[in-house]
């Protein structure tokens, strides 16, 4: 009677996850390339959007750019009956803050917030930087139009949003453009600071630093792959954590971690023609991002971006030397590669803010011993089904096995032994979404 219930419960779960999957597939089809490309022209045209560039003209610097970026997602509320708090988070920083911050400025951010039905303090995050910047870092005058740097990732990020705002979310989503990127993550250290003071419940990050170009600077094409970038562990943990892992493991499975694994098993499961190359560093070799400064207050976070960089096109005047163009201009952007990792955001966002709540403490048992037991705490939530066991091998990037077990606070995986495997669980809504999973911060011994 056990194995027919066991059996019937898996049928009954197989069925309402397969009863969502349409809905994926309809996002990922409403995102427009036409109106990303649209986005990026504007964002471009603005002459330069540099952080300390003006802020008084209607028609070019960082103060048009941001009014034009809060104008569209006001309308894309309007669109869908007042569905997003929109507003300028603001920051006010001086040369003591930074070399390259040379004149007071403030640095503001465009933020939309999509608030979750159930959740509404639970936070999934897509961002895009608004600002832009050419060879020297403190120029605030000449041209920078930025094209792929970063208004691709603040056309993504707009474009995430008039597609979202048509669903309903068990969870809320920001939408927002980041300022100060270029000078040295400030937006994003004033936003992340913002969300502590605030209290608010962040799931993570999703950070977009140029997702539109296709031709690398070795020569490479390719409109398919892209990288995500995700740190092992958070910067921001104790000693006593730390120490632990040298006889627990747990050095790749920290939650900016298990966000990126994330993001790599929804877009293989729904957008099989893309290549998500899973990239263990907090970001390129040396550089940073705006997912930095959540995760050094300890939130999920990860950077994801085109996998093949031109660096011609990156923070460079604009201008030919030896038949070389250099510059961040409009011919380099790849506007339907942009598209689609702007579905990939899209889907990731939407399957997180549908998904039910983490587990918030799980333990784990079985030294020597020939089985593995966890045991979690229940969520007190009708919207939860129940809970799924992962485990892979010590060396894999991603998790490979899995068994769905119910509505049930422990359970023992018979058979397998603890030191050969790493394991952890996720929550599973009762329309058959899940949460991200987490991984043990506990250990007992039976």
């Amino acid at each position: 009677m056990r194995h027919i219930l066991y059996v019937f419960s898996l049928l009954v779960f197989n069925f309402a996850h397969s009863q969502t999957s349409k809905d994926f597939f309809n996002i990922i089809d409403q995102v427009s390339v036409e109106r990303i490309k649209n986005d990026i022209s504007i964002l471009a045209n603005f002459g330069t959007r540099h952080t300390l560039s003006d802020t008084i003209s209607n028609s070019r610097g960082i103060g048009a750019a941001r009014r034009w970026i809060k104008s569209e997602f006001d309308k894309i509320s309007k669109d869908c009956n007042n569905c997003l708090n929109v507003f300028y988070q603001k920051n006010y920083f001086t040369q003591n803050d930074g070399p390259r911050i040379v004149k007071p400025v403030w640095i503001n951010n465009v933020v939309a917030v999509q608030r979750g039905e159930k959740y509404p303090n639970r936070f999934i995050i897509m961002s895009g930087d608004i600002d832009s910047r050419i060879s020297d870092p403190t120029n605030y005058t000449d041209d920078s139009p930025g094209a792929n740097d970063n208004a691709s990732g603040m056309a993504g990020t707009m474009e995430a949003a008039r597609v979202l705002s048509k669903y309903e979310f068990e969870n809320s989503i920001i939408y927002v453009g980041l300022s100060g990127e270029e000078q040295g993550l400030f937006g994003g250290k004033g936003l992340s600071e913002y969300a502590k003071k605030n209290k608010w419940e962040i799931i993570g990050i999703l950070n977009n630093d140029m997702i539109g170009n296709i031709e690398g600077v070795d020569g490479v094409i390719d409109n398919r792959t892209f990288r995500i970038f995700s740190e092992p562990t958070p910067p921001n943990e104790s000693e006593k954590d730390r120490k632990a892992r040298r006889f627990y493991g747990g050095e790749v499975d920290g939650i900016s971690r298990q966000l990126a694994r994330y993001v790599h098993k929804t877009v293989k499961k729904y957008m099989p023609e893309m290549n998500p190359l899973l990239i263990y560093r907090l970001d390129r070799f040396g550089r940073g991002g705006h997912h930095r400064p959540f995760n050094d207050l300890g939130y999920a976070g990860v950077r994801i971006m085109e996998a093949h960089e031109n660096y011609n096109r990156q923070h460079q005047d604009i201008r030919i030397e030896d038949g070389i163009y250099y510059g961040d201009i409009l011919e380099g952007v790849n506007f339907k590669y942009a598209a689609k990792l702007t579905a990939v955001n899209a889907i990731n966002l939407a399957s997180i803010a549908w998904a039910p709540p983490i587990v918030k403490s799980l333990s784990i048992g079985g030294v020597v011993q020939p089985s593995v037991k966890l045991r979690w705490d229940l969520i007190n939530d009708k919207f939860v089904k129940g809970y799924k066991i992962y485990w892979r091998d010590t060396t894999s990037p991603v998790w490979q096995y899995s068994r769905y077990i119910g509505n049930i606070n422990e359970y023992t995986l018979e058979g397998i032994v603890i030191d050969n495997f790493l394991f952890g669980i996720s929550t599973v809504g009762e329309n058959g979404i899940e949460s991200p999973i987490v991984f043990p911060n506990k250990v007992f011994q039976d």
